[in-house]
C-alpha cells in the first residue's frame, strides 16, 4: 500500500493535476519512460488509445526525438491526437502550437475536458502556418497531411516549405509521416487517393534546404497495395516516416 501511494504521489508530482508537466531530464532511459507515460496518460481519449495500435505513439515520440521544454508546431492538428502527445512530453516549460484553419469540435472538447496550458490553438491557413511568436522552433510535425499540399500550386508549396525552413532553428527537426503510394505516382493523384509518393516529398523538402536525417519503417505495411483511398482501407496503410533536419 505504501509503495502504491508513493507511486501515485510521484506520478502527480511529475505530470501535474492537468497532465501537462514533464520532468526536465534528457537521458535516454528517462526519455523512454517519459514517452511510455505520455502514451498511457489517463487524459488521453479512448479513441486515441484504440488508434495507438496502428499509429504507434511511443515509436513516434522516439523518432521525433521530442524533449521537455521544446517549442513545437503541429501542422493540421485535426482532432489533436499528435498535439496532446507532444504536449505531454514537452511539459510546462515547452509549447505546442496546434495549427488548423479552424478548430474541430473534437479538439475543442479534448482541451475542455483536460486543459493543457502548453497547447496553444493556432488558427492560420495551411500555407502560412507559422505563429507570430513561433520563430526558432525546435520541431515541426506534419502527420498524414503532406498529401493535402497537392491542392496547392508548385509555387505555393515551395513558399510553404520555405516558411517551415525559416521557422525552425538550426538543428531543428521536421517530421513528415504520410500514407504512401506506389512509386512513380504523380502528385495529381494525391487529391484522389489522399496519399503521396514519398519521392515527391523528399525532393520538395530537400529543395527547400532540409536534410534527410533518418527514414524509419515503424509504420510500414507491405500488405497495403498503396493504390486505394486510405480511409477505404480495412488494414493499416503503408506509411513513410521522414525526419528532416535544418542544417
Amino acid at each position: 500500500m505504501l509503495i502504491a501511494t508513493v507511486g501515485f504521489v510521484c506520478w502527480e508530482l511529475i505530470w501535474g493535476i492537468n497532465g501537462y508537466a514533464a520532468p526536465e531530464l534528457n537521458n535516454s532511459q528517462t526519455l523512454s519512460e517519459l514517452y511510455k507515460q505520455a502514451a498511457t496518460s489517463p487524459i488521453r481519449t479512448n479513441e486515441d488509445k484504440r488508434a495507438d495500435a496502428s499509429r504507434k505513439p511511443i515509436e513516434f515520440l522516439q523518432f521525433a526525438q521530442v524533449r521537455p521544454g521544446m517549442r513545437v508546431l503541429d501542422l493540421a492538428t485535426g482532432n489533436g491526437y499528435t498535439a496532446q502527445l507532444l504536449a505531454l512530453v514537452v511539459g510546462n516549460t515547452g509549447t505546442v502550437w496546434a495549427q488548423g484553419d479552424q478548430q474541430r469540435p473534437t479538439f475543442i472538447k479534448r482541451l475542455a475536458d483536460h486543459p493543457q496550458p502548453n497547447i496553444v490553438s493556432l488558427i492560420r491557413p495551411f500555407e502560412d502556418p507559422i505563429p507570430n511568436d513561433g520563430s526558432k522552433l525546435d520541431l515541426i510535425t506534419n502527420i498524414m497531411n503532406y498529401h493535402n499540399s497537392a491542392y496547392l500550386s508548385v509555387a505555393r508549396r515551395i513558399r510553404l516549405n520555405q516558411r517551415l525552413f525559416k521557422a525552425l532553428k538550426s538543428g531543428g527537426y521536421l517530421i513528415v509521416i504520410d500514407h504512401s503510394t506506389q512509386a512513380g505516382t504523380d502528385i495529381a493523384s494525391a487529391k484522389r487517393l489522399h496519399r503521396i509518393d514519398q519521392a515527391i516529398v523528399l525532393e520538395e523538402l530537400q529543395k527547400a534546404g532540409f536534410r534527410l536525417e533518418q527514414e524509419n519503417n515503424f509504420l510500414r505495411n507491405p500488405s497495403d497495395p498503396r493504390n486505394q483511398v486510405y480511409f477505404d482501407m480495412e488494414i493499416p496503410t503503408d506509411k513513410f516516416a521522414f525526419r528532416f533536419v535544418k542544417p
